[in-house]
């Protein structure tokens, strides 16, 4: 294993994996599949394992959350959850969850704590470095990107 990333734990003697020259993609198919949720959630901490040596703190549980959140609305206010998409860089992680609804989101202003529903794009807005939404053919992709540095930090 090349080991060329950042410092983790606090070690300077112990450095996370790096990325492929020109990143590297991982999909799943969420269109059909059982508790979606679950799997998304263990699917992108394997990814953030193998590619910044994150385990489920700090900013990896970030990631973690905002993606079972993306996955979630997919399934409520999407009709259905397509797929997955982390596509890591250099530069950035982007997550991106595909859905079958053209809606695209909007958050609830204002935001209101004390009431249920409507904190899902506040969460992914707090969580995320970037966020937005981009019509397909057959729906919409919601993403958001991390800097890289806060994940080889982590």
């Amino acid at each position: 294993m090349t080991m060329s990333r950042g410092t983790l734990d606090g070690d300077p003697h112990r450095a996370g994996p790096a990325l492929p020259v020109g990143g590297q993609r991982r999909r799943l198919t969420l269109a059909g599949l059982p508790k979606p949720v679950a799997r998304a959630r263990t699917f992108t901490a394997g990814a953030l394992a193998d590619w910044y040596a994150c385990t489920g703190e700090g900013v990896a549980a970030d990631v973690v959350l905002l993606v079972a959140e993306l996955v979630a609305n997919a399934m409520l206010h999407g009709d259905g959850p397509l797929e997955l998409l982390l596509d890591a860089t250099g530069a950035r992680l982007r997550v991106g969850v595909s859905d079958r609804s053209p809606a695209l989101p909007a958050p609830r202003l204002p935001h209101e704590p004390a009431l249920p529903g409507g904190h899902g794009l506040v969460i992914v807005e707090r969580l995320a470095d970037r966020w937005g939404a981009e019509p397909h053919g057959r729906g919409k992709t919601i993403w958001a990107e991390f800097d890289a540095a806060r994940l080889t930090r982590a």
